[in-house]
């Protein structure tokens, strides 16, 4: 049985409050996507109802097309320049009635400008926005800490640092990770009930992981990229058939035109490690592999549809041979899957096989809405809530959080 349902209209303001409920403001900066949502949560995780007040995303794809990936330092720059302006867009969209807050004094006006100091002119602006709107009926904030582009990663962090200055509140750093695998079993207003143990494949451009779970919030890395991640593939593959950046949905779009004009294969392509005894990928090889055999030739548009489509039924097979592996081998009950590539179309048509299969007749797949597939702040919220209890007082977390580019679950 597969659950993909997700029917909340992201973006746009709810009337549902609840008594008692806990606002939840979110930050997600670690990569190219700058977020920021408030979601209300009523009850414990995971058995809370949530509703999602307000989201506001500023993607940074147009910005880095023309360098075919992402520069961390110019990331850095756009998360400062857009941040204040999704926190402006995420309160005006809630309708949340912010309290009267007395004029900064000049040691707060101070501090303000230490936590920002390398995020040039946000601490004014931020001083300048507080002073006019005031503090916000907000609870908590949750940031991603890791895992991510560290330069990225600080802009969230010091201005979450700020946020919780400013107003009081406390904040949970928060795995990324961990809220693609929420986002994957988040139907917009609960979470999916998971059957243990579960399986969780997360699949993006700088992750390629499995991961088993024994309950909530209990992980264990059983499986991952010894080279390339998945997502990290697809662009480089897509930068050799001259596409445009991301690369992924350039491929995708190219192979499943090859299927529908049933072009011949051009290359026979390798499978790396499909047949190795543990769960680990190598997609190296495979980016190789088409290397090789595009060199010193002119491609024709029908060559690069029929190679897209021979690299994504590669990459395609060998992730279905390892999950199907580890639900044996761990006697799996649920499967979720995360990160920007679980938007694949193929990729999710092959896991929904699985969902179908008599060789797994008791398993529960759940595949995230693609609109949770990319980096969002909703399910930074969600990981937060999840976290409650690891939240931090704002100096406490000032002095020991600190970005984890390669942190792992």
């Amino acid at each position: 049985m597969v659950n993909t349902s997700y029917n909340h209209p992201i973006g746009t303001t709810s009337n549902i409050l609840y008594s008692n409920s806990m606002q939840i403001l979110s930050i997600e900066t670690s990569c190219d996507e700058t977020a920021v949502s408030i979601i209300e949560a009523l009850g414990d995780f995971p058995n809370a109802k949530y509703e999602v007040i307000s989201d506001a995303l500023f993607s940074q794809i147009e910005t880095h097309r023309e360098y075919g990936g992402v520069f961390p330092a110019l990331a850095k720059r756009e998360h400062i320049a857009t941040i204040l302006p999704m926190l402006e867009k995420a309160l005006k969209d809630s309708k949340l009635e912010p309290s009267f807050t007395p004029t900064l004094t000049e040691k707060e006006v101070t501090h303000v400008h230490e936590l920002l100091s390398r995020e040039h002119g946000l601490a004014d602006q931020l001083i300048n926005f507080h002073n006019t709107y005031g503090k916000p009926p907000i609870d908590m904030i949750a940031v991603t800490s890791g895992p991510g582009l560290e330069p990225a990663l600080w802009v969230g962090i010091n201005f979450a640092k700020a946020l919780a200055y400013l107003w009081n509140v406390k904040v949970v750093p928060v795995d990324h990770m961990e809220g693609h695998i929420l986002a994957s079993v988040f139907d917009g207003h609960k979470l999916s009930s998971l059957t243990f143990p579960s399986l969780a494949l997360l699949v993006s451009g700088g992750h390629t992981e499995l991961i088993l779970m024994e309950d909530w919030g209990q992980y264990k890395k059983i499986g991952q990229t010894r080279d390339d991640a998945v997502g990290e593939a697809f662009d480089k593959v897509a930068r050799m058939l001259d596409l445009p950046y991301p690369g992924g949905p350039e491929i995708s779009r190219l192979a499943q035109k090859a299927r529908e004009e049933n072009l011949p294969s051009f290359s026979e392509l390798p499978r790396p490690m499909i047949n190795s005894k543990d769960l680990d990928f190598s997609f190296s090889g495979l980016k190789t592999a088409v290397l090789y055999t595009t060199k010193d030739k002119v491609l024709t548009e029908a060559d690069k549809k029929a190679l897209a489509r021979d690299f994504e039924d590669a990459v395609v097979e060998v992730l279905i041979k390892k999950i199907s592996k580890a639900i044996e081998d761990h006697f799996i009950e649920s499967f979720v899957i995360g990160g920007g590539v679980s938007a694949n179309t193929r990729l999710r048509e092959a896991i929904l096989s699985l969902d179908r299969s008599t060789t797994f007749p008791r398993l529960k797949v759940h595949l995230p809405d693609t609109k949770l597939s990319t980096d969002n702040s909703i399910m930074i919220a969600l990981a937060g809530h999840a976290k409650i209890n690891d939240a931090l007082d704002a100096k406490t977390f000032t002095n020991t959080v600190k970005a984890e580019g390669n942190r792992s679950l």
